[in-house]
């Protein structure tokens, strides 16, 4: 009975053996004894015993200790529920953003694409005789370059993208 006792209760205030061991200043080994029934703690390390294990020594002498492993469970499956339901929140929101995201790239495609095309390369007219002049021009067309490549692949995925996040009836 002590040693099942002492085993469940340490267990259920989340110490090993080792650290038992180490707040009684008594050796590993001499924990697994009282545990496995092989020995009992004198008057004053059973009394240091319940004050380490904050339990009173009644408990520690009662009957097998079988309440605080279920209140335990509860507490451990009502933690894990909240876990849960936090991580159910965040992938919720993480799909929002992601939606959102998709959509402002969409639209952002969209409002570059027109600015190119009333733009209608503006810059092919400019004087490219001064560096800087000549360094804006090549990376505007470089940019235009890219963009006229990638945005036709960008404007089939992100839609299909806002369409599997979008969120869903029910």
């Amino acid at each position: 009975m002590l040693n099942e006792n002492i085993k469940a209760i340490r267990k259920s205030r989340g110490l090993s053996q080792q650290e038992l061991a180490m707040k009684l200043n008594v050796v590993r080994q001499t924990i697994s004894k009282w545990e496995q029934g092989l020995s009992v703690p004198d008057s004053d390390l059973l009394i240091s015993l319940s004050e380490a294990l904050e339990t009173p020594v009644s408990t520690l002498l009662g009957e097998t200790v079988m309440e605080a492993e279920v209140d335990e469970v509860k507490a451990l499956s009502e933690k894990l529920e909240i876990i849960n339901l936090q991580l159910a929140r965040r992938k919720v929101m993480r799909r929002a953003i992601l939606h959102w995201l998709l959509i402002t790239l969409c639209t952002g495609i969209v409002i570059i694409a027109a600015i190119l095309f009333v733009g209608n390369s503006f810059y092919l007219g400019w004087d490219y005789s001064a560096p800087e002049t000549a360094v804006m021009g090549v990376a505007i067309h470089a940019f235009e370059w890219v963009f006229v490549r990638l945005a036709p692949f960008a404007l089939i995925v992100a839609p299909v993208g806002v369409f599997l996040t979008r969120k869903k009836a029910g």
